[in-house]
C-alpha cells in the first residue's frame, strides 16, 4: 500500500479543486527509492507545461491537475485529471508497484474527469488531453 498520510497532500488537493486559488496542479513523489510513502513535492499554477517540467525522468510520480478547455468561444469548462507518471529511466521495482500503489492514489485524489498515463513528457499535451475530456464531459458542442 502506498502511504499518501501527509496532511500537505489533501491541502493540496483542496487548494487545486478550489475556485478562488491560481493552484492548478499538484505533485506527489516517493519519499525515497525504497519507501512507499508519497510527499507533495510541488504545486503550481502553470498547468500542464508547468507540470511536465516538473516531472523526473527517474522517478514514478502522481500528479492532480485542473485543465481549462473552451467548448466554443462563449465558454469554457475546467475538468481535473489525475496522472500516473512513470519516468523512462524509472526502476524496474518502482514500476512493479504503481499499478497497486494508484488505488490508494484514486482515494486520495478522488474526484477527476479522465486518468492519464504518462511514460513521455508529451504524453501530456493539451492536444491530447483535451479531446479525451470533451469526450468524457457529455455535451459536446464540437462533433467530436
Amino acid at each position: 500500500m502506498a502511504d499518501v498520510s501527509d496532511p500537505a497532500i489533501n491541502d493540496a488537493y483542496q487548494d487545486v479543486r478550489a475556485d478562488k486559488t491560481d493552484t492548478n496542479w499538484l505533485l506527489l513523489d516517493y519519499e525515497s527509492d525504497r519507501s512507499d510513502k508519497l510527499l507533495l513535492t510541488k504545486t503550481g499554477t502553470g498547468g500542464l507545461g508547468e507540470l511536465r517540467e516538473a516531472l523526473d525522468d527517474g522517478k514514478a510520480s502522481y500528479a492532480y491537475v485542473r485543465v481549462a478547455y473552451a467548448n466554443d468561444k462563449e465558454s469554457t469548462r475546467e475538468k481535473f485529471i489525475l496522472v500516473v507518471w512513470i519516468g523512462p529511466q524509472c526502476k524496474v521495482m518502482r514500476k512493479a508497484k504503481i499499478s497497486v500503489h494508484s488505488a490508494d492514489i484514486k482515494g486520495a485524489l478522488r474526484v477527476y474527469s479522465i486518468e492519464v498515463a504518462a511514460r513521455e513528457r508529451d504524453d501530456l499535451s493539451e492536444e491530447l488531453i483535451v479531446p479525451r475530456l470533451r469526450k468524457a464531459g457529455g455535451a459536446s458542442y464540437d462533433g467530436v
